[in-house]
């Protein structure tokens, strides 16, 4: 066992809602004292980066209720119990911008809030891309709109890209993509 590993001693879920679950664990710390650790359990998490060949980028527009404004986000949603990470990236490429992709890459895993959420996000680029028609969830409204991609380098340079996780798949594919 690792001598950073810490021991679950016992733990409760103190909020359980429809998306994910608020835990409360007492742990005992590698030095043998005791402390406590509060966390979301999540479902996991898919985003897409849809490249044209042109060399533009598909992004979203979506109002995020917590910070009470709108964001600029690469397409991305949660996964279903028992979903393939690819599969859901295809759903939700579909469903959010009425797009379906010939070719897809998954480039990593990001994990947007170590200290308090146990979230993983799948990254996936996808290329090939033709308009279909798109299904968004009940209750989900956004803006699609594409742009080049060094725009939305600027974007994320200037502050109109703030999204973690949309900040993350961007600069990998910047660093990354030949």
């Amino acid at each position: 066992m690792s001598k950073l590993k810490e021991e679950r001693i016992s733990g409760m879920v103190v909020y359980a809602g429809d998306f994910f679950k608020v835990h409360k664990d007492a742990v005992r710390l590698p030095d043998g004292s005791e402390s406590t650790r509060e966390f979301i359990r999540h479902p996991g998490a898919v985003l897409i980066v849809p490249l044209f060949d042109d060399g533009r980028v598909l992004l979203e527009r979506q109002y995020r209720y917590p910070p009470d404004k709108e964001f600029i986000e690469v397409p991305a949603g949660k996964r279903e119990p028992g979903e393939a990470p690819l599969d859901t990236a295809k759903r939700e490429l579909l469903e959010e911008t009425g797009y379906v992709a010939a070719e897809w890459l998954r480039i990593g895993a990001i994990h947007n809030a170590i200290g308090y959420s146990d979230e993983s996000i799948e990254m996936f680029v996808a290329k090939g891309l033709e308009m279909r028609a798109a299904k968004p969830d009940a209750g989900e409204f956004l803006e699609v709109f594409d742009v080049k991609l060094e725009e939305a380098f600027e974007m994320i340079r200037d502050g109109r890209i703030t999204d973690a996780k949309s900040v993350a798949a961007l600069l990998w594919v910047k660093a990354f993509s030949a």
